[in-house]
């Protein structure tokens, strides 16, 4: 009886085996080889910064027809979306160099509180109690929820509670954008010395007696600037960056200090915004 039971066991085992091998044939969707030749040039930081879930899926896209542009990927060198563009023969332009800055400086010692947020250390969760602990609605609110979900360690948090950005590591991805509620990181061209470290919108006195280093709305920085390159809206400045040419005049004149100029914050730390 046991052998019996082996042997028709053995046989299922054999049928069914038979089974699968002739269906796997039948059904196997051969994947486009130009699809792993493309992935073989892709970084493989599957960051999903692309729009895609990981570097295969980027690949497939492109070599589908799906996307056109290899650049992107803000991982990968220009010489290697140009590779990836001469196998698929498609026409590739300039990656754009960018970097996240942080656009609040109200701080620890800066930024005035409404009360103790005592939850789970995160922003978004902090933000959806009455917006946070900050007397400020747009400010920073310092629990790194920006610095964990960064992918290459380009993020640490300062001991003022301020997320800092480590330009040598950073791809200009803009997932610290998208991660953080208040919207207040944004990806400007390093080139660009000056840029304005607040998001208040408030008016002046509501932002000054929120926050030591706020933009009141006072205007100098417009009045000054001989390049025409401040946007003066909803009570703050803001920098145009095609028209600043980095004569620094703004930084000299604001009265509240809100106004960063990034060279002499390497010289100060390895982080810069």
């Amino acid at each position: 009886m046991v052998s019996i039971s082996a042997v028709t066991m053995l046989l299922l085992a054999i049928f069914f085996a038979t089974m699968l091998a002739i269906a796997d044939k039948k059904l196997r969707v051969e994947e486009d080889p130009m699809i792993e030749k493309v992935n073989e040039l892709l970084p493989q930081a599957n960051c999903a910064a692309c729009g895609f879930a990981s570097c295969h899926n980027f690949a497939e896209a492109l070599a589908t027809g799906e996307t056109d542009d290899p650049t992107l990927c803000r991982v990968a060198s220009q010489e290697e979306v140009e590779e990836v563009g001469c196998l698929l023969d498609i026409e590739v332009g300039k990656i754009l160099d960018v970097k996240a800055r942080i656009l609040c400086g109200g701080g620890d010692k800066e930024a005035k509180n409404k009360g103790v947020y005592s939850g789970v250390e995160d922003c978004v969760a902090a933000s959806l109690l009455g917006g946070g602990q900050k007397v400020c609605g747009y400010g920073c609110l310092g629990f790194g929820t920006c610095v964990r979900s960064c992918p290459f360690d380009a993020m640490f948090m300062d001991d003022n509670g301020l997320p800092r950005i480590i330009d040598e590591k950073c791809t200009g991805c803009g997932i610290c954008v998208g991660n953080c509620p208040k919207n207040i990181i944004e990806l400007l061209a390093p080139k660009q010395e000056y840029y304005v470290k607040c998001s208040s919108k408030d008016k002046g006195g509501v932002s000054r007696k929120a926050c030591d280093v706020s933009c009141i709305g006072c205007q100098k920085c417009v009045k000054e600037c001989e390049s025409d390159a401040f946007i003066f809206e909803n009570n703050l400045a803001k920098i145009d960056t095609e028209k600043c040419t980095n004569l620094g005049k703004c930084f000299e004149v604001c009265p509240t200090k809100c106004i960063i100029k990034t060279n002499k914050l390497e010289k100060i730390g390895k982080g810069v915004a």
